[in-house]
């Protein structure tokens, strides 16, 4: 007698790498929008087509959008993180500050570090206290602009006379003439959004904010994974805080302000879920540029920007209820 087992058809595994590019009611209704509002703009303004305002666009988007590529890798992970723009003030001060005594190449890898450490710190405190990282960023936050404040006495820091040229070098024309400052946040997102579709580390981001436990029993440090990506936003914000420095000339505690609410706002009205499981590096990217042209589109008609708040905080509360009404509709 010949013994068969009966062996169920494979099924195929739907990841979340595979979800997020497949074409969906999501995806296109954060691309029509943008190209209607591009639409709108191109109609009724004799400017906004032009070659200048385009590298003005990526160059207003330059600090949100590296702020939100870093933003979609927590959120999407499962974990927020308010303590961005602290980091950004604190390694842009650092920077500078190196800046001053070894340079200007030194001041910017200088900041890179301090940010990636800084991000490396809140990791750790979220992941060991285990406090929700909403609040626990906030009252990190509120440190590191104690730290900023320490740092320079409450006043603002600049580097030397004879370095200012090249310390604005993240100011300057470069591919096609986008600002070096544009180029960085490109380059920056395409290389995020490439980890986080092709990499195991990728993988286990979804993994981990999809559902952290059966993650845990699966085998991955979620820990681990939540600490990184926060040192990842660590090093964003080092950058990011370069780069405003950058065009100020100079550095100081109360940079960008706010920012880390707007990038976060970027990344939900692009799509990602802001329950975690699910998103894409792409959409935050849509999400920065749906904002920076409506406030490129306010200016251009002389609009009054106070309706800029209206209009932003209906595109988020729309965005939030979209995810919640596909969802119930996926279960």
């Amino acid at each position: 007698m010949t013994l068969t087992t009966s062996t169920a058809p494979a099924t195929s595994v739907d990841t979340p790498a595979r979800r997020k590019f497949e074409p969906n009611l999501r995806d296109f209704g954060i691309i029509f929008g943008l190209a209607a509002i591009i639409l709108f703009l191109a109609l009724n303004t004799t400017t906004f087509l032009t070659g200048q305002n385009f590298i003005n666009l990526f160059d207003q988007a330059t600090v949100v959008g590296l702020l939100a590529a870093a933003a979609s890798l927590c959120i999407i992970s499962g974990v927020f993180d308010l303590s961005s723009t602290a980091t950004l003030a604190s390694s842009a001060i650092i920077g500078v500050m190196i800046t001053e005594r070894f340079g200007v190449a030194a001041g910017f890898f200088g900041a890179l570090l301090a940010g990636t450490v800084l991000g490396c710190i809140t990791g750790l405190v979220v992941v060991s206290t285990k406090v929700n990282s909403f609040i626990g960023t906030l009252a990190i936050s509120i440190i590191y602009r104690g730290l900023a404040i320490v740092l320079t006495g409450g006043a603002i820091v600049s580097p030397k006379p004879e370095q200012i040229l090249a310390f604005q070098t993240w100011t300057w024309p470069s591919l096609f003439g986008l600002t070096a400052g544009s180029v960085l946040m490109l380059v920056t997102t395409i290389v995020l959004g490439v980890v986080l579709w092709r990499t195991t580390f990728g993988r286990r981001i979804y993994a981990v904010g999809g559902n952290q436990e059966a993650a845990r029993l699966s085998g991955i440090r979620t820990g681990t994974i939540h600490v990184a990506v926060f040192a990842i936003s660590g090093l964003c914000s080092g950058m990011a805080g370069m780069i405003l420095a950058s065009r100020a000339g100079s550095a100081q505690p109360s940079m960008a302000l706010g920012v880390e609410l707007t990038a976060i706002a970027a990344v939900v009205i692009g799509g990602t879920s802001i329950l975690g499981g699910q998103g894409a590096m792409w959409r935050a990217f849509v999400g920065v540029m749906v904002l920076t042209v409506i406030g490129n589109g306010f200016n251009l008609l002389h609009w009054d920007t106070t309706y800029q708040q209206v209009v932003t905080g209906a595109l988020i509360l729309t965005a939030v209820a979209a995810d919640g009404l596909f969802r119930k509709r996926n279960r």
